[in-house]
């Protein structure tokens, strides 16, 4: 019975530490417009980030600015689609996972 009880312990804590791990992960989509592509892109990364940690988004605004980059972060899955529209010509929807 004690060999039960460890066991199940044991498989209760990597339960745990499984959903832990994906509780610090977060799927986020912003969109922004520009004159071009590239700009509108960047307005819609800028949404991703505020949405997910206004601290590292100031981090990022101070360091490289690059879509697809967080820092702090695990960037993984980052789609985007553009299309004409929005105030300045361009519109774009860009979507990533981000994990700290």
């Amino acid at each position: 019975m004690k060999r039960f009880v460890r066991l199940m312990a044991a498989t209760s804590l990597l339960v745990l530490a499984g959903a832990a791990a994906n509780a610090q992960c977060v799927n986020k989509a912003g969109k922004g417009t520009g004159g071009n592509d590239e700009s509108a892109k960047f307005q819609a990364w800028e949404a991703v980030l505020q949405g997910t940690d206004w601290g590292m988004w100031a981090s990022w605004m101070a360091s490289s600015q690059t879509v697809g980059t967080a820092p702090g972060y695990k960037v993984s899955s980052v789609k985007s689609k553009c299309s004409a529209g929005g105030m300045l010509g361009r519109e774009c929807v860009v979507q990533a996972r981000l994990c700290k």
